[in-house]
């Protein structure tokens, strides 16, 4: 189209408060200033002009222009002109939503760069990587009851059972678009991604039936590498176009929503691609990166490393982790590598990092955003969970902002992770030189509060499935996977599993394939999606199981010590239930970790008399376990036993799990 000649862009156009708050890096809402907006502006002939405002930070840049296919993609016709704290702007009548731009700018170093909108809320695909001009959200969302409630909650005080998801390869359609119908069916690995709209009642389905309280979505973001699964981001306001429209995304989060699941987002502060369409080098300098590689280059991901030293940096970054939560109805925020933001020499060896003023390898700037972003969060947000995934001992991470922490809601507890799955790898014959991998994570269980997370990060580059680690044959394995998650649902701290875990594949994740849907057709791993709903359901249902998470005298080992049998037993008391007879509300759980089945396994119980229901066997036949039967109930003997002024004998099944209750 011929556009009418451009507006000349006065400082009305971006207020001076909203330009001052930038400048200090605090503007709550900065994605409604900078960007491209709809504007109706009236023009020197007095007549009223629509048409799109677009407002970019570049203060180093010689000349800026917007280029699109309302100007030809002719670089003189719209010159963005200097507003105040480097930000440009230009008025251009006649753009409609919809329309495809991009920012020629030549930088200081006389270089002219094409650059997407870093504040584009939609982008197109390879190979184009324009943004795309948006209308504000008529999206009419249908979750006002969940949002109210959500604003009272805190997830640290809840049960918390997490499906994690990378949407593009959750299940895929063929090129004609035929999804396959409900979930379970094949539709195919090497197919089309379902879009935010296909994918969100299937997901809504298949998640409320495993019993999942959240879903988890790797980024979704805009990213230009898909085989970065969306973690190395260009557009940190764009949900990513391979699925949809934004509007799609919020149908999706809309529907879990509807269907009493939360929604958290992978997001990535850490770092981004270097990509010439991106941040890097935007204005000719270092603007949102380091300029030297030491502090500037990530050399785990050949990525630009953001400065956090910048006001200007650590608004944008604020603006993106508030815009996700308020305009998409986030429950929260997972927060990508955060150990690497902390620590200057992180992966670097020496002479390859700058310490800081003090002379130590904390990243201070760094330290002060994740503060400040956490804070704001808290603040202005309610109720949102903000979770780090912090692979180190660094201290305080879920402590208060007032008691020094960084004040986040959760922790990922690698450690857990780490250890526990090489315990699982080992032969069972072997595991009694080895049960400290399991028993030392609660010596620090209360120096934060976790999430354990069996991720995506253990089933790609090599590692093999989750149930490709387990050893065994074919029910060894699964029996071991069983035993695992029981293990997992039944200690301590909130729990997150990859997706596809449901369907025990052998084969490692690939994001360029669907999940093997075909397999839940085996009756194997049809029986280990029923335990698994099954299990979840009990997580959710006992309140032992979760309300004492934070309370070091809600977990107490029975026995831990029994390394001959390698058989571990653990009480879970609820603190939040009236005590009777002055024992807590509690469950007994019981591994045997062995193929061996256990006759007369006597258990310390912390009552002298009464009877305890069984109310969970991983080993019970519809679960595609052994021919062990396992009594109902267990009668309590007064025969002191592990310290306990009561005892039960036990019939224990081979590699599984038992989890008893006391009769009311």
């Amino acid at each position: 189209m011929t556009s009418p000649a451009p507006t000349p862009a006065p400082k009305s156009l971006l207020g001076e408060t909203d330009l001052w708050l930038f400048g200090q890096g605090d503007h709550r809402r900065l994605w409604d200033v900078l960007g491209s907006h709809p504007r109706t502006l009236v023009g020197a002939d007095g007549k009223q002009q629509h048409g799109f405002v677009f407002a970019l930070w570049a203060p180093n840049a010689q000349r800026v222009a917007v280029v699109g296919d309302f100007n030809d993609w002719d670089a003189s016709r719209h010159v963005l002109q200097a507003v105040d704290a480097g930000v440009r702007a230009v008025f251009v009548p006649g753009v409609q939503p919809g329309a495809l731009y991009k920012y020629e700018v030549t930088g200081a170093d006389g270089i002219t760069r094409s650059k997407s909108d870093p504040f584009g809320r939609y982008h197109e695909q390879y190979p184009g990587y324009a943004s795309i001009t948006q209308s504000p959200s008529g999206y009419a969302w249908g979750d006002g009851g969940w949002m109210a409630d959500l604003a009272h909650r805190n997830l640290r005080d809840e049960p918390v059972s997490i499906y994690e998801v990378h949407l593009g390869s959750w299940m895929r359609s063929d090129p004609a678009g035929d999804t396959g119908g409900s979930v379970g069916v094949d539709i195919g690995g090497d197919h089309q991604p379902l879009s935010y709209r296909e994918v969100a009642p299937r997901l809504a389905a298949h998640v409320s039936e495993l019993g999942f309280t959240h879903v988890e979505l790797l980024p979704i973001m805009e990213h230009p590498f898909g085989g970065s699964w969306g973690y190395q981001v260009t557009g940190f306001f764009a949900p990513t176009s391979r699925y949809g429209d934004p509007d799609g995304l919020r149908f999706l989060i809309d529907t879990l929503h509807q269907a009493g699941i939360g929604v958290i987002l992978d997001w990535v502060p850490a770092h981004f691609p270097g990509d010439e369409h991106g941040l890097g080098r935007f204005d000719g300098t270092a603007l949102y990166e380091h300029e030297d590689p030491r502090q500037g280059t990530h050399p785990d991901w050949d990525t630009l490393i953001f400065n956090y030293g910048r006001s200007e940096v650590r608004g944008f970054l604020l603006a993106s982790a508030l815009y996700w939560l308020d305009e998409f109805h986030l429950d929260g925020l997972r927060v990508d590598a955060v150990a690497s933001m902390l620590y200057l020499d992180y992966s670097r060896g020496e002479g390859e990092w700058i310490p800081n003023k003090f002379g130590g390898r904390e990243n201070l700037d760094a330290i002060e955003f994740l503060k400040a972003l956490t804070g704001v969060i808290r603040d202005d947000f309610p109720g949102r969970a903000i979770i780090a995934e912090e692979s180190t001992s660094w201290p305080g991470v879920t402590a208060p902002l007032e008691e020094g922490g960084l004040g986040f809601t959760l922790k990922w507890n690698l450690g857990w992770m780490h250890d526990t799955l090489a315990y699982f790898k080992e032969d069972p014959l072997h595991r009694g030189w080895h049960q400290d991998k399991l028993t030392f994570a609660q010596l620090y269980e209360h120096s934060e509060r976790f999430v354990m997370s069996l991720s995506h990060d253990e089933c790609v580059h090599g590692k093999g499935s989750l149930l490709s680690k387990m050893p065994g044959d074919e029910w060894q394995s699964l029996a071991n996977l069983r035993t695992l998650l029981a293990y997992q649902f039944t200690r301590p701290s909130k729990k997150l599993l990859f997706m596809g875990t449901e369907l025990a594949p052998r084969r490692e994740w690939d994001h360029d394939l669907s999940l093997d849907w075909d397999l839940a057709n085996d009756p194997l791993r049809s029986a280990l999606h029923r335990y698994l709903s099954a299990l979840a359901h009990l997580y959710r249902e006992v309140p032992c199981l979760w309300r004492g998470d934070g309370n070091p005298g809600a977990f107490e080992w029975i026995d831990c010590n029994d390394k001959e049998n390698s058989v571990l037993s653990f009480l879970r008391f609820d603190p939040g239930a009236p005590a009777r007879n002055g024992v807590p509300d509690h469950v007994v759980v019981v591994l045997n970790m062995t193929p061996m089945p256990r006759e007369d396994y006597r258990i310390g119980v912390p009552v002298a008399s009464g009877r305890y229901d069984l109310l969970l066997d991983s080993d019970a036949r519809e679960f595609g376990g052994s021919e062990v039967d396992i009594p109902r109930t267990a009668d309590v003997e007064a025969v002191g036993c592990h310290g306990r002024p009561g005892s039960m004998r036990l019939r224990l099944p081979p590699l599984a799990a038992l989890v008893f209750a006391p009769r009311g």
